[in-house]
């Protein structure tokens, strides 16, 4: 019998690419969203994905999703995944982000004992760091509600595992961008705003710190990563990350240089657009995933960056759907 999967928050990027990489795999895919989210991502599998009505904050709707699906893996893919909403809606994203994934277990430990749980944690958890490579042992520092809230889900899921004997697995993802990245995070609003500015759609795009420095890398391939943590024979926690850091600045460079435009002339930067607490630099070692999983990236941040511009000029273009 093939193998099923139930996937929280599955009209999201991630939700997107472990769809497909799930159903290429042979799994049976069921997916909770909310009643109100739109699942248009997922047009080009809809009709082979169960759609389950549900919300993390419910328990009686976690709980009717887990009785349906009866899956042999979990993926927890719902969140309030925004970290400047995340100071203006704190509670929203405690009751999400951190009790979401808690009832979430108590239902499989409930319900599904023997399934297997992959919970996505944050690289936002390690806070402000000093300075080198953040692995499994670098101290969690959050200064965010957002990194907090994920940090609870993250300490919760080793609790189950060690406390029930629950099969779970924290992925520490560092970020990770795609063509299906929504327009209000940083890296798609570049990509979309140099399309913009090419086609003579925009005369600039506000900014807020370009000299923030995050590890980027491609949602497709941090899907393959979470996929592998629920293959290997024990559950463990995994940083999912290139390595190599690029500041705001670069993407903004080599987004706009890939449409022939110099991004000094056009980025300007915003006061609206600052955040109340960053984490100035981000870079993840994940030499653990790489020996264990035999995990790498396969996409450079270049080939990313270009990849979302290319896929924004041609959304542009082709005008409303």
């Amino acid at each position: 019998m093939p193998k099923r999967a139930l996937i929280t928050g599955i009209a999201g990027q991630d939700g997107y690419y472990l769809t497909e990489l799930l159903l290429s795999e042979g799994y049976e895919v069921f997916g909770l969203v909310l009643p109100t989210d739109p699942v248009d991502i997922l047009e080009p599998y809809l009709e082979r994905v169960a759609i389950l009505p549900g919300d993390l904050t419910d328990d009686e709707s976690v709980r009717a999703a887990v009785e349906t699906s009866r899956p042999d893996e979990v993926y927890n893919f719902a969140a309030q995944s925004s970290v400047a909403m995340s100071w203006e809606r704190p509670v929203l994203t405690a009751e999400v982000d951190a009790v979401g994934p808690l009832r979430l277990l108590e239902a499989v430990r409930k319900l599904a004992p023997v399934a297997r749980v992959l919970q996505p944690s944050s690289a936002d958890m390690f806070g402000c760091v000093e300075a080198g490579a953040q692995d499994e042992s670098t101290p969690f520092r959050p200064v965010s509600p957002y990194g907090a809230a994920k940090l609870f889900a993250h300490v919760i899921g080793v609790d189950y595992r060690q406390t029930h004997g629950t099969f779970v697995c924290n992925a520490i993802l560092f970020n990770h961008e795609s063509p299906k990245r929504p327009v209000s995070f940083v890296t798609r609003k570049i990509t979309e705003g140099a399309a913009r500015v090419k086609l003579g759609l925009a005369a600039e795009l506000p900014m807020g710190n370009l000299d923030v420095r995050r590890d980027w890398g491609l949602a497709g391939d941090y899907v393959r990563a979470m996929w592998l943590m629920l293959r290997h024979e024990r559950p463990d926690d995994y940083v999912v990350a290139t390595g190599e850091t690029h500041t705001v600045r670069d993407f903004c460079e080599i987004a706009f240089a890939h449409l022939g435009l110099d991004y000094r002339e056009y980025v300007t930067q915003d006061e609206r657009f600052m955040r109340p607490a960053d984490s100035i630099a981000q870079r993840g070692d994940a030499g653990k995933a790489r020996r264990v999983l035999g995990w790498v990236p396969t996409v450079s941040f270049r080939e990313l960056v270009e990849m979302m511009v290319d896929a924004d000029v041609a959304r542009l273009k082709a005008g409303p759907e």
